[in-house]
This record gives structure tokens, C-alpha cells and sequence, in this order.
């Protein structure tokens, strides 16, 4: 078995604030798709603001928008989370992730791409909790 590396032996090239925000606003666009038909829009509004403490409607918009404005090495270690937490690597592959991450984003596409796997935010959260780190620690 290989071994896991450990928190200082990983650079993951992005903040964790960063990759937090990215998985709050993508759980709160889930959330949004999967909100109960039966509920009133006052109950899914007050149920999405508690997920996010964020002043505006969160869209699908303005979250690639945001990851689009990260510079190549932090939007190629986004896909490499997502990736690592899917299961297509290990935390021990984190390297050949990362390089393949970079490869694959060269028409710089990140923000789309992420947005159109199913469950990102959870999948980055996996990505990050592979290395031993938590998103749920990160202060928002």
C-alpha cells in the first residue's frame, strides 16, 4: 500500500479558503436542484442561507465565473480535488493529478467543467479530506 502523504508534504497549489468557497456555493446550487417541490420559496430561501453566508443568489454563473478567475495551477489542483475525491487517484498519485489537471485544462475551462460534475462540492470536500484536511474547519 502506498503511503498517504502527509498535510506538510502537499502543497495542493490552491487555499483551502478558496476551495470552501467553491464547495459552499456548489452544495448551495445543489441544493437548490434537489429543493423539496412541496416547499414554499420562503422555506428553500431561509434553508439555502443557512447552508451560505453569502449576500446575493448564488448561480451557476458566478461560480464558474469565479473559479475561471483563478490563475491555471490553482484551477488545475480544483480538478485534481475533484478527481481524487471521485476516486479516479489517490492522494498518493497527487503529482500525476495535478500534471494531468493542467494538461486537460489548457482551453482554461475549469469553472464548466467542474459545474457540470454531478455533486463537485462534495467531491472536492472528498478530494481535500483525503489529504487529512477538513473543509468543514476552514473559517468562513
Amino acid at each position: 500500500m502506498a503511503k498517504q502523504p502527509d498535510d506538510d508534504d502537499v502543497d495542493l497549489g490552491i487555499s483551502l479558503e478558496a476551495v470552501a468557497t467553491i464547495v459552499d456555493h456548489a452544495r448551495a446550487l445543489q441544493s437548490k436542484e434537489d429543493s423539496d417541490p412541496d416547499q414554499t420559496d420562503e422555506e428553500a430561501t431561509d434553508e439555502a442561507a443557512h447552508r451560505v453566508d453569502e449576500p446575493d443568489e448564488v448561480t451557476e454563473e458566478s461560480l464558474v465565473g469565479f473559479i475561471d478567475e483563478l490563475n491555471d495551477d490553482e484551477q488545475a489542483a480544483l480538478i485534481a480535488l475533484a478527481w481524487i475525491g471521485r476516486g479516479d487517484y489517490g492522494p498518493e498519485e497527487w503529482e500525476e493529478a495535478l500534471r494531468l489537471a493542467a494538461e486537460r485544462n489548457t482551453g482554461r475551462d475549469a469553472g464548466l467543467y467542474l459545474c457540470n460534475m454531478e455533486m463537485v462540492g462534495d467531491l472536492l470536500a472528498e478530494g481535500v479530506a483525503a489529504f487529512g484536511l477538513s473543509i468543514e474547519e476552514v473559517e468562513r
